[in-house]
């Protein structure tokens, strides 16, 4: 489980955990990316600046402030931007066995930006079979998907083989296509949202020896101009938000991951326990073409090529669960800007693009955790870290030739944080749990070197001498688990020191405002979050969630506390799920409620191309959505999502989300 960074039992992690299952994820709730999926958990908004840039904000951070694992292995990466991004959406939730959430500050494990939350993505495994049919592991997987609203089509075609008696691989595939979204009530088709995506994975899991696991793993994600229309002059106006002046604003995003890890568990006790070693190669690749109002195309991006390691020792011994290990990534960045004339001809290139050219970043971290009992009802986990950062950046200045010079960029951070929580069992299936943890994110090479237009028309200029943010997270929270009950309760305060923000600096550079960062900003964010789900009948069950959010920071121009940027509304969740007697069919009816949100920092309320004036108005929305077992392992499900074909938008997004969505799809294993 994530909250320990091992395996272990939910009902015995001292902090507010979630998992999804690949059920949920692929025929449940048939989710179209990875940050849909965390839709319905308490504590998380779901912001869309278009269909392609999901962002999820985890008890009110987002972007490089929450930290997503792909497999134990980070995503984030030190070209990474402050606020709603599109990253998350580079990991396929089809090629998922679950997603673990750990919600609060987690910096003594993950290091520096799990600070909202930490999410770990991990990917299905073929079937080892030790035994004379081991043949039998061999099969397919054909997975479609179709959805009206959305205008969409996914499939994925899968391979697993067992290799010997101690080997196997997957092989999958999987293809999407969106075409222009339809939104709910008079809005209805929305131009230019549409994409297309191509991605494909292979794994495999092989045994040496019966005490050791090896691992080797390949992840490609091919995301091909994918809009971001609220810029654009295709966007469409909602309760008076403004249509932007771009004539074209595509993305292209290009993710591939290869990692071999190995797991040693050794069958005679000795010092250690479990060893596990991950050495990975991740590479990001972003392009986005822009055609300004003048009619000129700009072309920038970046290439990260990040290599990444860690090594993690776990023993069970009489001083406790101890965790102790080694992490260590690098960042290598080119990045590139060209513009162009209508014509075509070339009419400027820069030496760098959005981030500095020619650019290095070292994140180094050494942790240690030990799970011990005081007692047989209270059991305590207490750890630490130390961290270290460095950024280089030889190619800062976007114009070397003009009187403005910028001068390169060496900087390099430390910290120490800790963490003590403890849960205490009152008795079987009910404990209370909660704590102290400390957060810190140190600055990347986006808060450090970027110069690119932000939000909705703001130009940010490279802002050196930085210090990280530091955080201060206080939680308490009671667990239930019985046969037929399952739930939790939790509050949450979060104290910011330094956080970094967007300052205005009075400059004007090709007509927009001119922004830094700095460390300007404190304040804090807290909240409430409930969930659960009770079997009322044999084949009846009730679930629900609650998540109430506040919070405030400076405000970078006046000093004044102002709400912070994106607060997420009152949310709430009722649904009510049947399932029959053989377990072959499954009904389920759900209704979301979120409240309208008008507490708006000053930054969110000039954001007018995504955010109403006045705030975002609230919604209810109802879903029913149902499946069958045609016959074994082929299943089919339906749904019909936004019954009322509500027009709405979740806060903070560019665009609607879907009208009267109905969702069909197979899942045949073979």
């Amino acid at each position: 489980m994530i909250g320990r960074r091992t395996e272990d039992e939910l009902v015995d992690v001292p902090s507010t955990v979630e998992a999804l299952s690949e059920d949920y994820l692929v025929r449940r709730r048939a989710y179209r990316t990875l940050p849909e999926a965390l839709a319905e958990v308490p504590g998380v908004l779901v912001q869309k600046t278009s269909r392609g840039q999901g962002s999820p904000y985890i008890r009110g951070f987002t972007g490089f402030r929450t930290l997503l694992l792909v497999d134990g292995i980070r995503l984030n990466h030190a070209a990474m931007r402050s606020g709603p991004n599109q990253y998350w959406g580079t990991v396929d939730p089809l090629a998922l066995d679950r997603v673990e959430i750990f919600k609060g500050p987690a910096s003594v494990l993950y290091g520096s930006d799990a600070i909202g939350g930490t999410v770990n993505a991990i990917s299905r495994s073929p079937v080892v079979l030790d035994s004379p049919d081991y043949r039998e592991a061999d099969g397919y997987r054909l997975y479609l998907r179709h959805s009206t609203a959305e205008r969409s089509f996914t499939s994925r075609y899968e391979y697993s083989r067992a290799l010997t008696r101690n080997s196997a691989a997957l092989l999958g595939v999987t293809s999407r296509d969106f075409d222009n979204l339809q939104a709910g009530g008079d809005t209805g088709s929305l131009p230019e949202t549409g994409y297309d995506e191509l991605d494909g994975d292979a794994k495999v899991v092989f045994y040496p020896t019966e005490d050791l696991e090896v691992v080797l793993a390949l992840q490609s994600v091919k995301m091909n101009d994918a809009p971001r229309t609220h810029s654009t002059i295709h966007s469409r106006s909602y309760r008076g938000t403004t249509i932007g002046s771009d004539l074209k604003r595509d993305f292209d995003q290009r993710r591939r991951l290869a990692y071999i890890q190995a797991n040693w568990e050794p069958t005679s006790p000795g010092l250690l326990d479990r060893v596990t070693l991950s050495l990975s190669n991740h590479q990001h690749d972003e392009t986005e073409k822009r055609i300004r109002s003048n009619g000129r195309l700009r072309r920038q991006g970046f290439h990260d090529d990040v290599f990444g390691s860690f090594i993690q020792g776990e023993s069970d011994s009489n001083l406790g669960l101890l965790t102790l290990g080694v992490e260590y990534y690098r960042d290598s960045i080119d990045s590139f800007f060209s513009e162009f004339e209508v014509d075509g001809s070339l009419r400027v290139e820069r030496p760098r693009g959005p981030i500095a050219d020619d650019a290095t970043y070292d994140l180094l971290g050494i942790y240690a955790q030990d799970v011990f009992s005081l007692s047989d009802r209270l059991e305590l986990t207490a750890g630490g870290r130390l961290n270290y950062a460095s950024a280089d950046a030889a190619v800062v200045d976007p114009d070397p030739t003009d009187t403005n010079a910028i001068d390169p960029v060496s900087e390099d951070f430390s910290a120490a944080v800790g963490s003590l929580r403890a849960t205490y069992r009152l008795e079987d299936g009910w404990s209370l749990y909660g704590g102290v943890s400390e957060g810190f994110r140190a600055p990347n090479l986006s808060d450090l070197t970027r110069f690119d237009v932000s939000r909705s028309g703001e130009l940010e200029v490279p802002a050196p001498g930085l210090e990280p943010e530091e955080y201060t997270s206080l939680e308490l929270g009671a667990r239930w688990f019985r046969d037929d009950l399952e739930a939790y309760a939790a509050v949450h305060h979060n104290f910011i020191e330094g956080l970094i923000v967007r300052s205005p600096t009075g400059d004007v550079i090709d007509g927009l405002p001119v922004v830094t960062k700095e460390n300007s900003a404190d304040g804090f964010v807290r909240g409430i979050e409930l969930g659960g789900s009770w079997l009322v009948a044999q084949r009846w069950s009730l679930f629900g969630a609650l998540a109430w959010l506040d919070g405030e920071t400076d405000n970078p121009t006046t000093g004044n506390p102002e709400p912070l940027s994106r607060l997420m509304p009152l949310t709430g969740l009722l649904g009510i799920r049947w399932v029959s007697e053989d377990d072959t069919w499954w009904v389920e009816g759900t209704l979301t409620m979120v409240k309208g949100q008008d507490k708006l920092s000053a930054r969110d309320a000039g954001d007018t191309q995504r955010i109403p004036p006045g705030g975002t108005p609230g919604f209810s929305v109802i879903s029913i959505r149902g499946g069958k077992e045609l016959f074994e392992d082929c299943d089919l499900f339906l749904g019909l999502e936004n019954i009322a074909d509500k027009d709405y938008r979740n806060h903070g997004s560019g665009q609607n989300e879907p009208g009267l969505n109905a969702i069909m799809g197979l899942d045949w294993k073979f």
